[in-house]
This record gives C-alpha cells, structure tokens and sequence, in this order.
C-alpha cells in the first residue's frame, strides 16, 4: 500500500504538483493495479472528496498521461483505463471480463525503439487479448 509520502514524492518526481484531488487520483492508481476507468476512478474517491467532479478526474489523468506518470490504455473506443506503472510491461486484457492483467516477464528487445526517417516513436504499448482463467472456468 502507497503512503502519502509515497504518492507525493511520485507526482513531484514527474513534476507534477501534488493537490488533494491529484493526490487522492494518483494514491487511487497506485494502490489499485486494476487499470481503472475515470468512472471507477470517481465512484471510488469522490465520497471523501465532495467538490471533486468527473472532469477534474478526466484532467488530472490526462495531465498524469502527459507528464509521463501514468498511461493511458485506449481498449476500444469507448474505453479508456489508466496505470500508475509506467515501467516496460504488457498488457493481458480478456475479452470476456474486460479485466488487464500486467505482464512483466517479456524479452526487454521488444520495448526498444526502432530508428525511422521521419517519425519519433515516444512510446511502445503491447497488449495481448484473449481469455482469463476465471471467465475459462465460468
């Protein structure tokens, strides 16, 4: 579990300056390896934070996207989910549940970024689709 001090020295790491909202959104990230929406983002901290609406939610997600903190998984076109863990690991996400999984074990060559004339690749997102084993057993 991620302290306060933890999700702090995080947002600041990634220059980004803590306030409750971001705070409370980023602690939320870091202690739920679920890969949440905005929606379950909201649900979950607005309780304790009443001003807090789903825009401010929506904003510092995508400023946390920006600054590097955080990614952004677009699944389809209606779903977007958010990850604290911006370290090289893929991505398990069953097409039944609709749950990701992280996956750390893949070969490091794969996150390297090929050299091309003209294009600057910022960033590499591996994602695997298929079945979990509960929704298998179901």
């Amino acid at each position: 579990m991620k302290t306060f001090g933890d999700i702090h020295r995080h947002l600041i790491q990634y220059s980004i300056r803590p306030s409750q909202q971001r705070t409370s959104v980023m602690g939320y990230l870091m202690n739920h390896k679920t890969h949440p929406t905005v929606d379950e983002i909201y649900n979950a901290i607005s309780p304790d934070i009443p001003t807090l609406s789903k825009t401010t939610v929506y904003n510092t997600l995508n400023l946390f996207v920006e600054k590097g903190a955080a990614l952004a998984l677009t699944l389809d076109d209606k779903n977007v989910r958010y990850d604290a863990n911006v370290s090289n690991h893929a991505h398990l996400i069953c097409s039944r549940c609709g749950k990701v999984h992280d996956l750390f074990d893949l070969d490091s060559n794969l996150y390297k970024l090929p050299k091309m004339d003209g294009f600057t690749i910022n960033a590499v997102e591996i994602s695997y689709y298929g079945v979990c084993g509960a929704c298998k057993e179901s």
